[in-house]
């Protein structure tokens, strides 16, 4: 695989799909759906998502929190497919691009979303870089919530429709906190190697029947969330993303016994599977009258 698109980690971009079609779902439920500041917003959301991962791909080889006995897929920079100097500079190259395609978006939706904007490119480097990195303090799964979930949601939606909803809000919450069951995942199976780095995670904080709970909490409270779409009057957005139930409570019975090892990576994919399934439903939910 090109080592630009191994880095870019596609299998995990749906975090940047789902959000936007769920704030674009809503805008359609509501009558103020816009293509082209949807369509923005989505390459937005797609280039900040490829510079974290450069980012990250980069600092955490530097760190020590990459190495030979790396359980996870392989890193470009580990790997020494790309330098980490490429990377950096890969990784800016789409903040930069980002910014860009973010001018119309800018001009559309006025400060918030500057501010909104303007944080979200700063806190792609912040994510792994800088003085207080986040992922290093066990702050990743507040993060991802905050802006895989609230912020593109509600920021997808206000761009449409120019408002804030308490609906966009909850549905970034549903969509963020399986995000961050990515993360959470992803953390489990590194448990060993980013105490040995370093790296305090929650997971490497807390141990790992804490990163187990957390996983299967982070499975199953999007489902309990979905009973509030109920008193908004939103009866198929409440069912329709139970349809991917199942897939979650065998996920969730997984994490529970799972062990730091390279079978967690299966466990990564049906994590990236769920999220995809229950934004898409959610969506489709929205939509229909």
């Amino acid at each position: 695989m090109n080592p630009w698109i191994l880095a870019a980690r596609p299998r995990t971009l749906g975090a940047a799909f789902v959000p936007v079609a769920a704030g674009a779902a809503l805008a359609v439920s509501v009558g103020t759906f816009d293509i082209m500041a949807s369509s923005l917003a989505l390459i937005c959301a797609a280039l900040i998502q490829i510079a974290t991962n450069y980012f990250n791909d980069a600092i955490d080889h530097a760190k020590g929190a990459d190495t030979a006995e790396r359980l996870g897929p392989t890193r470009a920079t580990n790997a020494g497919l790309l330098s980490p100097r490429a990377m950096m500079c890969g990784g800016g190259t789409c903040l930069f691009l980002a910014a860009l395609t973010a001018i119309p978006l800018l001009l559309r939706g006025g400060w918030p979303i500057l501010t909104l904007g303007a944080a979200s490119l700063l806190l792609a480097y912040l994510y792994t870089g800088g003085p207080l990195p986040l992922a290093y303090l066990g702050l990743g799964e507040i993060f991802v919530i905050l802006f895989f979930g609230i912020a593109a949601v509600a920021g997808t939606f206000y761009l449409n429709a120019l408002m804030w909803t308490y609906a966009a809000l909850l549905a970034g919450i549903q969509v963020g906190t399986h995000a961050s069951l990515l993360l959470a995942v992803n953390n489990l199976r590194d448990l060993e190697g980013d105490r040995i780095a370093g790296k305090h995670t929650l997971a490497a904080r807390f141990g790992l029947n804490f990163a187990r709970r957390e996983t299967a909490l982070l499975t199953l409270s999007p489902f309990v969330l979905n009973l509030a779409w109920l008193p908004f009057g939103n009866f198929w957005a409440f069912v329709f993303p139970l349809l991917s139930l199942p897939l979650a409570l065998r996920l969730a019975r997984a994490c529970l016994i799972a062990t730091p090892s390279r079978a967690v990576n299966q466990l990564l994919a049906q994590s990236a599977a769920l999220h995809l399934a229950f934004g898409l439903l959610l969506s489709l939910g929205l939509v229909l009258p």
